[in-house]
Formats: C-alpha cells, sequence, structure tokens
C-alpha cells in the first residue's frame, strides 16, 4: 500500500508527552527504557513531529521547540542537572503551548512508536485527568492545580501543621511559594576527590563508607555526634554531624542512623569545607547514599546549587524547599503579563523560566538572566505605579492658582541683605510655575546643608498668602519647627505678617487660640510638628503645605496634613541629598529640583580624620578657637551611659568636660530627652553665645544654625552613616570664618576608616550620600523605615542601578502609549496587585 504523499500531520499528544516526563523525573532522569523506545528517543521524535503538527507558533517558540528536540538527542551526554533542568523546563513548555491551542484532540497519536515507560499506559479518553506533576528533584507531587490561588495543602506533605508553619513567612498559596525568592545559594555541584578539598570551598564528595558511629557526648548531655569515616581512591575524610536534643540521645535511634551507612556503602557528601585542628572536615553536611560511584544524585541538597531561603523560628530550611520544589511545576500556569515586545526589547527571560531558575539555577548564567528578569518586574511595576500616579495628579484640577509676582515677594527680595543665587533663582521660577499651573503642585527640592532651602520655601509661603490662602510649614522635630519658626518670623514681622509655632510641647491655651485662628483665616502662617495633622487643626483656605525633611514622615502623616485643604500645592524639601536611584525609587512621582550651588562667601570646611591619641590636639584646636570668640559642637551618639557599648554619652561627657578639660569656658548640654523649653533654652544660651561648647547628641544634625559656631568634634564617628555625619558637619561652616569638624575614630576596621576618608576627601552632599548608599544600604541612609522605602524582595538599589533605570524607561514607554493601561489587562492587574504590596500597602504622597 503507497502512502499519501502528503499525510496530515499528527496532533499533539500534550498528555502523553507530560506523561512521559513524569515518569522519567520520578525514576530519578535515567533515560527509562520503554516497551518500544528510550525516554530520549520518544521525545526526540515527538518533539519533531510536534514541530510539524498543525498549531499555531511564533518564530521563537518554534525555535524554543527545535532546540528541546535537539537536546533530547544528546541525553546521553548531559550531566544528571541538566537532564532535570531540560525535563523542567520542556514540562512548562509544553504546558505553555497547550494553553495557547484550542479544541485540541487529546488521545491522537503523537508519533509512530508507542512509548511505554516502566510499563506505564496513557489514561483513557474518558478517565483523562491532569497528569501528576513532578518536583524538579524528581519526587512527585499531587496533580496541577488549576489555580495558583490554591492552599499549600494541595500539594503533597503540606499538611495543616506546616501549612501553619509556612503561613509565618507568608507562604499561603502556590503562588506564593513560587514568588518566595531565595536569599543566596550554596553551589554544591563541584564534585572533588578528598585529597583536592580547599577550606572555605562548598563542594560534593562521593566517597565509600568505612565505618560508621553515633554516641553521646561526654560533655553535652544533650549533644549527640554521628561520625562517617569514608575514602576514595585518594585519602580518608572523617565527616561529622551534631544533633542537640534528648530525642537524638535514643538508642534505637542511633542504631538506625547507623545501618543507614553501612560499610562499603557510596555515599554522596555535600557541604563547607573547614579546616579544623583534627584536620579536614565539612561543616555539618547534606549527605546521600548511592547504588554506585555511577549513581545520580536525587537529593534535593547534595550535589548541585542549593537555594538557602530566609527562615523565622519553628520553620525549617527543609520544609521551605519542600514546599517550593512541590510548587514550582505549577509555574508553568503563569501568564506572563510583560507584554511579548517589551520582553524582546529589553531581552527578558519569560516569567515561567525565570521563576523556576531563581530557584533551582541549572548554571550561574541562568541564575543571573532569571535575577534580571524579576528585578526587572520589581523596578518596572514600582515605577509604572509611580509614574501612572503622576499623570493621575497631573490631570487633576485645582482652584488654588497664584500669581508668580506681587507687593508681597518683592517686599522680600528687597528686605534680604543678600542676593539669591543661580540655584535658587532657577528653583524659584519652578516653584512659582507650578503654582499658576491648574494642577496641584507636587515638587521635591532637594539641597545641601546651607544652600538656602528655607528662604526659597518662603517665595512660595509669600505667593500663597498674598493670594488669600494660608500655608502650612511642618518639620519633623521641635528644634527644626522652631528654628524655621525663628527665620520666620524675624522676615515676617517686617512684612507685618503673623506666624505661630504649634508643636506637642505648645500650652493648652496657645494651642486653642491658634486653632481659632486657623479656622478663621486670621493666621496666615502656621509652622509646627505632627501637631498639624492631629484632628482639631482646621484650616480656612489652606492652598500650600511645605514638608521639610519629608522622609523622616509616614506616607499617611504627609497625606493627612494634605487633606487639611482642598488639593493644596504640595512642597517638599530635603537636606539629605539622595542618590539618582533612592531618588527614582521614593520620589519618582515627584517633580524635582536641585539647589546645587552654595551661597558665595562660604569656605570648605576642614575635615581631619583622628584617633583618640589625637584627642590632645583637637581639644587644642578648640581652645584656639574658642578664645577667637568662636563656639564649638561636640555630638556623641548616646544620651546615658551604655553598660553595653564602651561609648563616651552626652552627660557624662558633658560633666567631665566642664569640670577637668574646659573648666575656663561655659559648656552647655542638648539632647532628645530634655523638655522643649530645656532644649530651647540651651540652644538660646548658645546662640547668645552664653555658652562656648555645645555638647550634644545629634539633635543638632538639622535645623540649628550658628553662624558664630566653627568647630564639629564628633565622638566615635564610625556609628554614623556618612549621611548623617555630613548633616552635623553642615552646622558649622554657616559663616565667613574657616570651619573644622574633628571625626574621633575609635575603632582599627579598615572599612570604617575608608569610609569617614570619604568626608576628608568630599564636601559634596550627593557624592557622599552615593557613597553611603554603597557602603550601607538604602535603608541606613534614611534612617527610618517610615521613608517609604519600597521592601524588595531581590532587587538592589546598589547592585542594580542599571536594571532600574532600563525599567524607569520601560515603564515611560508604556505610560507614552496608554496611561491608562487598558490595552494590557494583565499588565494592569499586576500593577494593582504588586504597587500595593512593594509600597506596604500606602501609596507614596
Amino acid at each position: 500500500m503507497i502512502a499519501d504523499p502528503s499525510p496530515s500531520p499528527p496532533a499533539v499528544d500534550w498528555v502523553r508527552l507530560q506523561k512521559a516526563l513524569s515518569i522519567e523525573a520520578e525514576r530519578g532522569f535515567n533515560d527509562l527504557e520503554g516497551q518500544q523506545q528510550r525516554f530520549s528517543d520518544f521525545l526526540n521524535t515527538s518533539l519533531r513531529q510536534g514541530l510539524h503538527a498543525s498549531i499555531a507558533l511564533s518564530g521563537r517558540d518554534q525555535e524554543r521547540w527545535q532546540s528541546l528536540a535537539e537536546q533530547f538527542g544528546r541525553y546521553d551526554d548531559l550531566s544528571f542537572a541538566q537532564r532535570q533542568h531540560l525535563v523542567a523546563d520542556t514540562r512548562r513548555f509544553l504546558h505553555q503551548m497547550q494553553q495557547s491551542v484550542e479544541a485540541l484532540p487529546l488521545m491522537a497519536a503523537a508519533a509512530a512508536g508507542h512509548y511505554e515507560a516502566a510499563g506505564s499506559r496513557p489514561p483513557s479518553a474518558k478517565s483523562a485527568r491532569p497528569p501528576k506533576t513532578t518536583d524538579l528533584a524528581g519526587s512527585a507531587a499531587t496533580e496541577s492545580p488549576q489555580g495558583l490561588d490554591q492552599p499549600l495543602t494541595y500539594l503533597k506533605g503540606i499538611g495543616p501543621k506546616n501549612r501553619d508553619r509556612l503561613a509565618k513567612l507568608g507562604i499561603l498559596t502556590l503562588q506564593d511559594a513560587l514568588f518566595y525568592y531565595p536569599r543566596d545559594y550554596i553551589d554544591y555541584a563541584r564534585q572533588v576527590k578528598i585529597r583536592n578539598l580547599v577550606p572555605g570551598e562548598t563542594v560534593t564528595v562521593v566517597a565509600t563508607v568505612k565505618c560508621c558511629n553515633c554516641f553521646n557526648s561526654h560533655r553535652n548531655s544533650k549533644l549527640t555526634i554521628f561520625e562517617l569515616l569514608v575514602f576514595d581512591s585518594t585519602a580518608r575524610l572523617k565527616v561529622s554531624r551534631f544533633f542537640a536534643g534528648t530525642r537524638f540521645r535514643n538508642r534505637g535511634w542511633q542504631e538506625r542512623q547507623k545501618r543507614l551507612y553501612p560499610p562499603g556503602c557510596v555515599v554522596a557528601v555535600s557541604g563547607l569545607v573547614k579546616q579544623t585542628k583534627y584536620g579536614i572536615n565539612l561543616d555539618n553536611p547534606d549527605i546521600e547514599v548511592l547504588g554506585s560511584d555511577a549513581d545520580s544524585i536525587e537529593s534535593l541538597t547534595v550535589g548541585r546549587v542549593v537555594p538557602v531561603y530566609p527562615l523565622t523560628e519553628g520553620v525549617g530550611a527543609d520544609l521551605v524547599r519542600r514546599a517550593i520544589v512541590a510548587a514550582l511545576p505549577s509555574a508553568a500556569q503563569l501568564r506572563d503579563p510583560l507584554p511579548k515586545a517589551l520582553r524582546q526589547q529589553y531581552e527578558l527571560v519569560d516569567l515561567p523560566v525565570a521563576i523556576a531558575h531563581i530557584h533551582f539555577p541549572p548554571d550561574s548564567e541562568s541564575l543571573s538572566v532569571a535575577r534580571r528578569r524579576l528585578v526587572f518586574d520589581e523596578f518596572f511595576y514600582l515605577q509604572l505605579g509611580l509614574l501612572r500616579r503622576r499623570r493621575q495628579q497631573q490631570a487633576e484640577q485645582t482652584q488654588i492658582q497664584m500669581a508668580p509676582t506681587g507687593a508681597l515677594i518683592e517686599e522680600f527680595y528687597q528686605m534680604l541683605p543678600f542676593q539669591l543665587t543661580g540655584a535658587q533663582q532657577r528653583v524659584v521660577q519652578d516653584i512659582l510655575h507650578d503654582l499658576q499651573r491648574p494642577t496641584p503642585m507636587n515638587r521635591l527640592v532637594q539641597g545641601d546643608v546651607g544652600s538656602g532651602k528655607t528662604v526659597v520655601a518662603v517665595v512660595g509661603i509669600l505667593a500663597a498668602i498674598q493670594a488669600g490662602y494660608q500655608a502650612a510649614l511642618m518639620a519633623p522635630t521641635e528644634v527644626l519647627a522652631e528654628q524655621h519658626y525663628r527665620k520666620l518670623v524675624n522676615w515676617f514681622n517686617l512684612l507685618h505678617l503673623p506666624v505661630e509655632l504649634l508643636t506637642g510641647s505648645t500650652k493648652a491655651a496657645k494651642r486653642r487660640n491658634i486653632h481659632a485662628e486657623l479656622a478663621t483665616g486670621e493666621l496666615p502662617v502656621l509652622v509646627g510638628t505632627h501637631a498639624l495633622i492631629e484632628d482639631p487643626v482646621q484650616f480656612s483656605r489652606l492652598g500650600l503645605v511645605t514638608i521639610d525633611e519629608q522622609h523622616r514622615f509616614g506616607v499617611a502623616q504627609r497625606a493627612r496634613l494634605q487633606q487639611k485643604g482642598d488639593n493644596p500645592h504640595v512642597l517638599t524639601l530635603t537636606a539629605t541629598p539622595i542618590p539618582r536611584t533612592l531618588a527614582l525609587t521614593l520620589h519618582g512621582d515627584l517633580d524635582v529640583s536641585q539647589i546645587d550651588e552654595l551661597p558665595p562667601g562660604r569656605k570648605a570646611i576642614q575635615t581631619t580624620l583622628l584617633s583618640s591619641r589625637d584627642r590632645t590636639h583637637a581639644y587644642d584646636l578648640i581652645r584656639r578657637e574658642v578664645a577667637q570668640g568662636r563656639q564649638v559642637y561636640i555630638v556623641l551618639p548616646l544620651v546615658d551611659e551604655s553598660e553595653k557599648l564602651d561609648l563616651r554619652s552626652a552627660i557624662e561627657e558633658h560633666q567631665r568636660l566642664q569640670a577637668t578639660i574646659f573648666p575656663e569656658f561655659k559648656v552647655g548640654l542638648l539632647h532628645g530627652r530634655m523638655s522643649s523649653a530645656d532644649k530651647d533654652a540651651a540652644i538660646t544660651k548658645f546662640r547668645d553665645r552664653q555658652t562656648h561648647i555645645l555638647v550634644s547628641t545629634t539633635v543638632v544634625e538639622v535645623g540649628v544654625d550658628i553662624p558664630n559656631a566653627t568647630v564639629m568634634l564628633i565622638e566615635h564617628a564610625e556609628r554614623f552613616g556618612l549621611s548623617q555625619l555630613h548633616q552635623l558637619r553642615g552646622r558649622v561652616g554657616r559663616g565667613g570664618s574657616q570651619s573644622f569638624c574633628l571625626l574621633m575614630n575609635s575603632t582599627r576596621s579598615e572599612p570604617a576608616i575608608q569610609r569617614l576618608r570619604v568626608l576628608e576627601q568630599s564636601q559634596d552632599g550627593f557624592f557622599i550620600a552615593e557613597m553611603d548608599l554603597r557602603f550601607r544600604g538604602p535603608g541606613q541612609v534614611l534612617g527610618t523605615r517610615q521613608s517609604g522605602l519600597p521592601d524588595f524582595a531581590l532587587a538592589s538599589l546598589v547592585e542594580d542601578q542599571d536594571v532600574l533605570e532600563l525599567a524607569r524607561t520601560a515603564a515611560e514607554q508604556m505610560i507614552q502609549q496608554d496611561d491608562s493601561l487598558d490595552g494590557w489587562p494583565l499588565l494592569k492587574a499586576e500593577l494593582d496587585r504588586r504597587y500595593q504590596k512593594l509600597m506596604g500597602g500606602a501609596i507614596l504622597t
């Protein structure tokens, strides 16, 4: 019989292919022999025939299909790990292809030959169910769930108790497990001989057991010691494990351990190589018994790259790893929200592949590619959310519009004893331009210490007042609020404008008076701390909100102040220079202006790093400066003497300096635990030169402006961040005299000394902030969890700056095409889920 010269191509038998892959994984990736074909031959043939089947594949998918077929053609040459990942990748790919094909006949023949691995038979068409999914190590899981929101109890081995344990880590569903990323990896994939073991490396040794022993420690009644003596063709090695707990003292348990490793059996041992006084050892190793030297390793930890997950009390690493491995086949159900064109443009691997390889990477390159995709996602959805919010803000309308000029502003300019710098003039124009627009201003002004941000803000406040509106200025501390209030009083008295201060220390009668004047509109400007957001504070016509050092306020606190008015303009100030990566992450929805120029006449502060043996020189400099009529700050990290830390405290140091070091001078004290009245008294005495030296904690970091102070001595400088030290240094050098910053260092740590030397070399706050970010990370640079910094699972603002820039560009591209994102419903849904989660449940204001 002559065959039809143009037969119709056979349809793809998805179920049968998945069944074959499942059995291969269950039996250890050994290329099982079926009744008619080997596993690899069956897959190679079926995939090649399936490529010509009547299914609509994109060019990229056809290339992937062809590549998989070719890899099964050389299956014999692949290592265990490569086979493992090839099978897992093929299962995910086939699942994706099946999802994209409609009305495929389930049981049509995929190949001329029939493949039956280990006597297994395909399910009948009537009873066809989803095949069993298998984890990457070959252990079978339960049948595939229909959705990623399935609870973890759907997985094999995850009962109610384990479910409750995993819930402590926030792992409640299959999707939670897939997106619970490792924090690190241990590479046990490198197999070496015993003679070649090098301390500090993580390796796997395949060796033969000579003897095994398990016994109770003579020194610790609760410790049980397990010892295994193994050897290979090069040397011997003693392997030890330690078990703490009374249950391990049971002789029956110990004998069972010994029976697991009889003399002559072959084992694979993975661990960190350590040098001890007894010789080379593997630290707390993982051990698997093999049938022979040539056997494949099936353990989840032995002989492979092992993911290390964040844990908590009561949740072991094995449980987390087991749950994630069991959930991994469900990654095939993930629908990639990123448009295909965007993934191709930015060379991003598909999401299911990235998820699989971030947990169990076949090699370092696959891990790098997977991590890049997932880091991109974290940055991209944040930037997309910030940009969409910015568009929404720009679409909002406000009735609060203000003229860029007027009598008050002109009178203020004439009253100032100095000219605004070019940078200040540029920023003022940005602000006044925003205030004229029908959309609310949302602008951040960044400026180094002493650059004149307050003057710029005052111009905006005067624009609001002359337009008939009220203004609020909120600062994070009473010291800073009082400093702003004092400046505004000096200027506004000359302009015949009332201004009041509201803090937690304001008396009740005064507070009631302020509330009344605000409500009637008699009071145009109110300066204060968090007290401004309390319920009794009601403005008549709030037009401008100014927030200083805004990263020190919580998201909700900033929002509550804005809600005191009807879509008021918002101006935020910060003297903490923020690197671009941090600014994009924190303030991606804001317009940003920079005052990058200091007022003329300022001299660079001479900064010197000192050790304790240089203390005499520091005190001599202080005496010389005070003798010339100057004043000095001495800053310490603690208020009271600490029993745990050998640090000088502010109270103890104040007493010592006044009594024994500088008895001829007046030494004042300032710290955060003092009452507001005492703080104000201490600062006033220092300002009025009644005290020559002010011993303080970091309460003087911002807001204390004493032009006559020329020396800043910082004790235990290594305990401060660079940005904070730069802020403290900015308390001097505010007059025309040469000023000095002395960094007293009490550590011999070379990294700490190198970090402090950055301040000796630079006065540029942005450079210093960038270096601080690299040394300490973003959380410590900002100094508070209230900063609104997103909680990334993988992304690092230090290591992944290039990916952040790409993600920002991609997000801008998407918003420009369609700011509603209606054309990408999957992307829009994922944005809503991720953006809220990234921002801790609150959107940045």
